[in-house]
């Protein structure tokens, strides 16, 4: 598949069958995520690989809306940064995130992007002091995400080309 086939294919998916992500397929998602490029190379990510269920079912909670699916999910990448090793973690956890959707797609599993930064639990609590705290993770380290990853029950169709805005384009 080429990347813009991947790139059209790839859509968020909310729910997920009980078949496991086989090693080879999740390997390959994680690959990806390492693959992504940062600022100056500092590589300032890390990725935390969930398969527990209770831990899952934890997640899933970590937001007020848009992330229940975790629950059901049977893999989540929390994707998280440290702020002291560069100030561009947003940018570099937002790519890797991005790297490791479309690899997602590319290789048949669902995946779905969980925000949390700069959102709540359904308590008003800070998602990324939530997701910190279940990890007992360190305060510089910021999470921008988490990917939520299963194999696919429902899926969207694919976007088609033809429906891109172009009004959104300037040339200069």
């Amino acid at each position: 598949m080429s990347l813009i086939d991947v790139m059209k294919n790839r859509r968020s998916v909310r729910e997920y069958t009980d078949e496991d992500i086989p090693e080879e397929k999740l390997e390959r998602i994680i690959q990806a995520g390492l693959l992504a490029p940062t600022s100056r190379n500092r590589k300032p990510c890390k990725f935390i690989v969930v398969r527990d269920k209770e831990t899952l079912n934890k997640l899933s909670k970590s937001k007020r809306t848009g992330s229940k699916m975790l629950k059901g999910a049977n893999v989540a990448i929390v994707v998280c940064a440290d702020a002291d090793k560069a100030d561009t973690w947003v940018e570099d956890s937002s790519i890797a995130l991005s790297y490791m959707n479309l690899m997602a797609e590319e290789q048949g599993i669902g995946s779905c992007w969980v925000q949390i930064h700069l959102r709540k639990t359904g308590i008003n609590r800070s998602s990324e002091d939530y997701v910190r705290e279940l990890f007992n993770l360190d305060e510089k380290c910021r999470i921008v995400g988490i990917l939520s990853l299963g194999m696919p029950d429902k899926k969207p169709d694919g976007h088609d080309l033809s429906d891109l805005d172009y009004d959104k384009v300037e040339y200069v």
